[in-house]
């Protein structure tokens, strides 16, 4: 198989199927009749691997990452399911911090090609089925599936979890899954199983009281991540991975309790090597010290708030290059937009990609001083030029634009 190849297999996954990364809602395919019929093509491999689940708006890929890497530190061999990806497809599904293999990739698009064609699967359906088949095919211990969006109506809804977890529920995908945070926690809710334990790190009483509810429905054990006190860190510098560590924490003590060993030195020194053992990137990710440069996919109102707190904690005049997709409030972020800081705003290289001539009277509105650019490189390179040694650039606003700078950029990280 040729790189040329691969290529062609990736290109015919985008194009041949729905995708909510580039069309936004109209490609979101609510159910799980598609993926109960694609599993069953490829012989239900869902179901001959241990799984946990991990939902939540914001913190999940964080918190699916550090597990990955302590239980990598125990001596398992681990399958990891998140998305979107930053660079390369390949980067959704891993084993032990590879990508899976290019091959398999090709492999399973040709098998895919042969579906019936009544079955018309989504783009992120695609890739789920391919992360469960590559999974059983590598013989993983434990597969930690990421949840898509949502969780009810979720493509890996289908598994049967050994443990649930939702990390947070904050507003996220209104348009989809509803208003206001109660209606939101609801679906995200849905991917409680019988008798399956539920972990849950939001503080909101409110959150809580729905997805404690719900586990009590189902006769499922409830555990309140909030209540542990740990000291225990992360090489995942953002100030909100500390929320994400006790969900990890209370995982792992519902793993010990089904017989995995894994030991307090493993989950010490698994938090402080995530990047190391799982090749994570883009949360709070220092991508340069001269200039500090940092990027950081947070894109919600809450996740953002998150980081332009952080933000302002450093006491640097700031260079921030921010991109937005179509379905953004700009209104809102804008108000919370850090201070001391020069703005460069630039259209992601995307179908759903917002160019900021769009919002550029809000801009005005705020009286900031900013910059409008038609890339995120030609935003990055002139903040560089503008940036002086005592100062920083920090790039984020979307998971697009973040990829995208490090796609231009990767030869400084490798």
């Amino acid at each position: 198989m040729t790189h040329e190849q691969y290529q062609e297999a990736v290109d015919w996954l985008f194009v041949q199927a729905p995708n909510y990364q580039i069309d936004g809602q109209k490609a979101y395919k609510p159910g799980l009749d598609n993926i109960k019929r694609l599993c069953s093509f490829f012989g239900n491999p869902q179901e001959k691997i241990k799984c946990i689940h991990i939902g939540g708006t914001n913190g999940k890929g964080s918190s699916s990452n550090m597990l990955a890497s302590v239980l990598q530190e125990a001596g398992y061999r681990v399958g990891l399911y998140n998305s979107p990806h930053l660079i390369d497809f390949t980067e959704r599904i891993k084993v032990n911090g590879i990508n899976c293999d290019k091959e398999f990739v090709f492999n399973c698009t040709q098998k895919l090609k042969d579906l019936p064609e009544d079955i018309l699967p989504s783009f992120f359906e695609f890739t789920t089925i391919m992360a469960f088949e590559y999974f059983y095919q590598q013989k993983v211990d434990v597969a930690i599936i990421e949840v898509g969006l949502g969780g009810r109506l979720d493509s890996t809804n289908i598994i049967k979890p050994l443990i649930s977890a939702i990390t947070n529920v904050q507003l996220d995908h209104q348009n989809i899954l509803g208003d206001t945070i109660e209606e939101i926690a609801a679906e995200k809710a849905g991917i409680v199983k019988p008798n399956i334990p539920i972990i849950s790190g939001d503080e909101n009483e409110a959150v809580k009281n729905i997805i404690r509810n719900k586990a009590d429905q189902e006769n499922a054990p409830f555990i309140d991540a909030t209540l542990l006190q740990t000291a225990l860190k992360s090489d995942l510098k953002g100030n909100y991975q500390k929320k994400n560590i006790k969900v990890v924490l209370n995982i792992v003590e519902e793993l010990r309790k089904l017989n995995f060993t894994i030991s307090d030195k493993n989950i010490e020194t698994g938090l402080l090597k995530v990047h190391q053992n799982t090749g994570f990137i883009g949360r709070w990710f220092e991508f340069s010290k001269d200039p500090l440069t940092i990027c950081d996919t947070g894109h919600n109102q809450a996740g953002l708030e998150y980081v332009f707190a952080q933000l302002n904690s450093i006491d640097l005049r700031k260079h921030v290059i921010l991109g937005f997709v179509n379905d953004k409030k700009i209104d809102d972020v804008i108000k919370i937009l850090p201070g001391n800081s020069a703005f460069y705003f630039a259209k992601p290289a995307i179908h759903r990609g917002r160019h900021p001539e769009d919002y550029q009277n809000l801009l005005e509105e705020a009286k900031i001083f900013y910059k409008i650019f038609d890339s995120v490189q030609d935003a990055y390179l002139s903040a560089k030029e503008e940036c002086t040694n005592e100062e920083m650039i920090f790039i984020g606003g979307s998971n697009f634009v973040v990829g995208e700078f490090l796609e231009k950029n990767l030869e400084v990280i490798k």
